[in-house]
This record gives structure tokens, sequence and C-alpha cells, in this order.
């Protein structure tokens, strides 16, 4: 037992170096997993000398994973793209997959082994991709989009490979269709199951949890939900993760989604990185290094098959040239799930575990470089269609293609930051913000707002913010050492530049005063309110102005303060879950039911939703006029509780 208990202990303390060391290299916390494993697998320091030993562990990781995935899984999304999802996404799975067999068959592998290879191979990693164009700010881009349509066929893809690779654990090829047909019956009958469950029994039984208004039983009726769904697919004979997928999509439609996925979040990035540290401790470095230029010359491959394909796949639906590269370069590496379905083969005996070793370094070699390829993918795409690139760097721009110049530099944009910014832009004063929640920030960008990614104590995201051409700088959040911090930084670069402090602690004033805050406005009654006033003084808006639009306001009950963009970090509790007012973007595409209608036609008042703008281009549209109707690739900022918003999105992509 204690030998057992110092495994676990040295396995976590080397995951937390690991992941600290990677993201400091901006690689992803993936690939610190399966380091972790390398390192203490039976191949080096031999901590774990039977991988598995985590076996169940790990397959619980999994469970959780497919849970979330299930979760974020959106069918009326799915309805809305399926130009581009069972147009590039099935070309792109049919075409790497079928080649990659060909491929395996043709090096003498037989036919079930082949297909796994495929498999495998033509997966990519959904986590990365969006985690990295989020940041980038590029995910609401045509580009992008078409690479998370692929993405989303793609983790479609990962259930029938789950229900049939057990089926051919036998090794007999001719048993393929005999497997998928069984497979496919076995996985209507629990579809139907737990289909039925979802939605007569788990309802009720989630109403029941919540108006009991405790967290801790939530969180257990949620881990219980999903290990029951797995435990009924397992008991048919199919993989466990299949079950919580099921499970996670039948909740996905439900008022309790995002609770959901904010109890479940802890336990699934903990036990998924036990997961990667095993597949990791399966990497056979003798394999690895005894075979190193296959694993090269394989990466290569791997990434050149792939863009090409998804080219030609894109080409097949006519897609634009350099938005079809772009995507290719993005979606070239292997998934997480490529490691999931190995695994599972290895389980199974379908696979050996030197064939998942050589596959395995090839996929983590290609995540590897992924970040960068995504950073450049635009670049690249124009360089192999030859399209010329601009003489000079365009100047930095808000969200309405305006270029920043003598702008308000807001350094977290939460609740109060969107509050000051919206009161500015009434202003017509330009401005730019920094968050570090990657959630917040992608749906803020996905509605057109400048928002960066980052630290904002850090010298390099202050300059891509434009601060050497800032006028002022506000600073939102309200932690006093950090403000402090922050405040040195700002004042290295431009000791004159003014800084605006919020703090809800005015018994921390006179600290930050001698930081070098110019102005510091506690969070007392209308705190957020006397700060645009600030804001606004600082700016060089007449006072005059100023106590008109406070007027206004008030006169108005804050209108313009009503809603805000949800992120990560945004506590939703039982008691204010139905009382919050989001913010959200959607993007009105090409097979929408909004499309061509006008916003008096849709009349989301009657659905107790209010439309905040809407963005067209580098234009924005006053949605104070009823007449506008709605085009391809507009984006329809709207506000309303969490649950209207889900149902509204719903009915602009599809209609009721």
């Amino acid at each position: 037992m204690t030998s057992v208990f110092t495994s676990f202990v040295a396995l976590m303390a080397t995951a937390v170096l690991m992941v600290w060391l990677f993201r400091r290299l901006n690689l992803p916390a993936i690939l610190a997993y399966l380091v972790s494993g390398v390192l203490l697998g039976p191949d080096l320091l031999s901590v774990f000398t039977h991988p598995e030993d985590m076996h169940l562990i790990a397959e619980i990781g999994i469970v959780f994973l497919l849970f979330s995935l299930g979760l974020e899984f959106s069918l009326p999304k799915m309805i809305a793209m399926r130009h581009l999802v069972f147009g590039v996404g099935l070309g792109q799975m049919l075409l790497t997959t079928g080649f990659f067999m060909l491929i395996a068959m043709l090096a003498g592998l037989p036919l079930a082994q082949a297909f796994v290879i495929g498999g495998m191979l033509a997966l990519s990693s959904t986590a990365i991709v969006i985690k990295q164009a989020g940041e980038l700010g590029i995910i609401n881009t045509p580009r992008s989009q078409m690479a998370v349509s692929i993405l989303l066929f793609q983790d479609l893809a990962v259930v029938p490979f789950l229900i049939v690779i057990p089926l051919l654990a036998d090794g007999n090829d001719g048993s393929l269709l005999a497997a998928i047909s069984i497979a496919t019956l076995k996985g209507v009958l629990v579809v139907v199951i737990l289909m039925s469950i979802g939605k007569w029994l788990l309802p009720r039984v989630f109403i029941e949890v919540a108006n009991t208004r405790t967290d801790e039983l939530f969180v257990l009726t949620t881990i219980v939900v999903a290990l029951l769904a797995a435990g009924l697919t397992y008991a048919f004979g199919l993989s466990m993760a299949l079950g919580a997928f099921l499970a996670g999509m039948m909740l996905s439609e439900s008022q309790y989604r995002h609770q959901l996925e904010a109890d479940i979040r802890p336990f699934r990035d903990i036990l998924m990185g036990l997961f990667f540290a095993t597949v990791g401790m399966q990497l056979q470095l003798d394999v690895l290094l005894g075979q190193f230029h296959w694993v090269v010359m394989g990466l290569l491959v791997l990434l050149v098959v792939k863009v090409l394909l998804v080219r030609f796949a894109a080409w097949l639906v006519k897609a634009p040239a350099t938005d079809a590269w772009a995507t290719g370069f993005k979606v070239c590496q292997m998934g997480e799930f490529s490691f999931v379905i190995g695994a599972l083969a290895v389980d199974t005996q379908v696979l050996t575990s030197s064939q998942v070793s050589l596959l395995v370094s090839i996929g983590v070699l290609s995540m590897a470089v992924t970040p960068s390829l995504i950073t450049h993918s635009l670049k690249l795409a124009k360089h192999v269609v030859k399209q010329p690139e601009p003489d000079a760097t365009p100047p930095l721009q808000d969200g309405t293609g305006k270029t920043l110049d003598n702008h308000v530099l807001i350094l977290g944009f939460g609740r109060v930051g969107q509050s000051v910014a919206r009161m500015l832009h009434l202003e017509n004063i330009h401005y730019a913000a920094i968050d570090a929640d990657p959630v917040r920030v992608l749906e803020s960008r996905n509605a057109g707002e400048q928002v960066f990614f980052g630290d904002a104590g850090k010298k390099d995201i202050l300059h891509s913010a434009g601060i050497a051409s800032a006028r002022l700088v506000l600073i939102t959040f309200d932690q006093t050492d950090k403000v402090v911090t922050v405040i040195n930084t700002i004042k290295s670069i431009n000791d004159a530049l003014p800084v605006v402090v919020r703090t809800r602690k005015d018994y921390q004033l006179e600290q930050i005063y001698d930081a070098g805050a110019v102005q510091v406005v506690p969070e007392i009654l209308e705190g957020s309110l006397m700060l645009v006033s600030q804001v606004l003084h600082y700016s060089g808006v007449p006072m005059s102005r100023i106590l008109k639009r406070v007027r206004d306001e008030r006169k108005g009950h804050y209108g313009h303060m009503h809603g805000f963009y949800p992120g990560e970090t945004t506590e939703i509790s039982y008691g204010t879950r139905d009382k919050l007012e989001f913010m959200h973007a959607v993007a009105i595409t090409d097979d929408a039911f909004a499309k061509n209608k006008s916003l008096q036609q849709l009349d989301l008042l009657s659905r107790r939703i209010f439309v905040k703008e809407i963005r067209r281009g580098s234009d924005v549209i006053d949605a104070a006029d009823t007449e506008t109707v709605l085009q391809t690739g507009d984006i329809l900022v709207i506000s309303g509780k969490p649950r209207r918003i889900e149902r509204v999105e719903r009915f602009l992509l599809e209609g009721d």
C-alpha cells in the first residue's frame, strides 16, 4: 500500500513540475502528462513497472472526458454548419482514414489493424486547436470555422471507433462487417435506453437535486450519472466512454449544462492527466530510439498528407483556397482521442504496444509543432497560394476595424471592464482590453471586441495591446498585490501614462496611490458608474456630457450596463443562475434559420432576449432598426438569462 501511495505522489509531483515547465514553453499540457509518464515508466525511472495498475483510474478519466464532450455537443450548431461538417469534415475523415489504411495494408498489416491505425491518424486535437485559435482571437474567422467543422465531425467519428474496436479483438479480418453490424444494433439499443432515461427521468432527478441547493449533492449526482451510463454500455460489451458521451449529450440541452461542466471539470482534468501519463508509460523508448528515423518520417508524412487531403476535401465543396490551406495547417496533427483509441486497441489486443508506441511518438511530436502551425497558418496558406503579403504590419485596430491610437487600455474584462467599454463605445472612444480568462476572451472576440489573452503584468502583452499609444490605463481586477505589480510595469514603460484603478477594498487605497495610480475608485454603491465617469473625464470628455450620461444611465435603469460575457471564472450559484444576464455572440451561418430574416420577423423581445448590436464585417449596425435583415457572416450580440440565451441560439440556427 505504501509503495502504491508513494508512486502516486511521485506521479502527481512530476505532473505538476512538467505542466508548469511546458506551459512556460507555450506547449500543451497533454505533452507534459505524456512526458511525466515516460519519465516514471518502466523504461526510465521504473516508478511504475506495471502501467496497467493505473488502468482503472485512466479509464475513469476517459469517461469524464467523453461526458464533457457530450455536454459540449450541440445538435443545432451541427445542423447550422452541416455544409462544412458533412462536406469538409466527412471528406477529411474518409479520405485520411482510407489513405492511411491503404498504406498500412500495403505494409502487410491485416484489415482490422489498418482500420484502427487509419482512424488514429485521421483524428486531430480538438482541445489544442480550439484553445489556440481562441487565444489568438481567430476562432470566428471562416478558416477557423472550417477547422471547427472538421473537429466536430471527428468528435462524432470517435464514437463508432469506441464501439467497433472491442469487437475486433478476435483479429479475424472477415469479422469487420459483422462487428460493425452487431455494434450498431447494440449501440441503437443503448441509445434508446439512455435517451429515454434522459428525457423522462434525469430532468426530474436534477430538478429535485437543484431544489436542495446543496453543491455537494449536485456534484455527486453528476458523477454517478456519468458512471452509471458508462457501466450500462460496458454491460452491453461496448466501451464505457460511449455511455459517458451519451449521458453528456442527454444533458447538453438542459438548463444545468453550465453547472454540470463546472462540476465535472476538476475531475476530468486531473483524471485525464493521469490517463495521458499512463499512455506515456506505455511508450517504449527502445522503439522510439531504434526507429527514430521512422518517427520523423512518419511525422512529415502525417503533416503533409493531412494538409493536402483537407485541401482536397475543401475543394470538393468549393471552399476558398486560402481558407482551405489555413485549415489544413491547423488540423494536421494527431489528437487526444488518437491516444484513447490506441490505448483501447492495446487493451483489446487489436494493436501491439510497439505499434502504438510508434504512433504515440508521432502524435506527441505533431502536437508539439501545432501551436506554431496554428499561429502562422494564414501566412503559410497565403504563401502556398502565392497571395502577396502586405508591405507593412497593419496598425492595431479595435473591434470596428478602426486604428487604435490614443485609446483606453482596460486590464481585466470582467463585468466592470465590459461596462466601462460600452460607455466608451457610446462616446466613440477607442479601447482595447487584456484578460486572463480564455473563455471570456473567446466570447468577447467572437462579438468583435478587441480583447487580448494574457497576463497584464507582462510587458510583451501590454505592448501587444498598444500601451505605447494609449491615453489611459484602467485596472479593474481586485487583487491589490497584482495591481501594484502591474502599475510598476506600466510606469517602467511610460511613467507619464495615467492609471485608474477600481478596487472593492477602500482600506487599500493608499497602497495603490503610492504605486502611482492617478485615481482609485472604490466599488461602493454606484461604483461601476462612478468609474465610468472617471474614465470619461481622463479621456477628455466634457464634464457636462459626463453628468448627462450618468443621469441618462440612472433614468434608463442602467440599460447599457446590463449583461456581460461569461467566462470560465464566472461564478454561477443556485441563487444567481436565474438572475444573471449574460451576453453571447451568435454567428449567422449560410444554413442558419435567421438568415434573410429581419429582427422584426424574429421578434426576439417576445422571447425576453435583447439584441445589443449587429456586427457586419467592420461595421456596427444599430439593433434599434428592427427592419435590419440578417445576412451570412453577421455577428448577433444578444443579452438575456443563460437558459433563454441557449434557447434563442437554437432558434436562430435551426428555427422552432
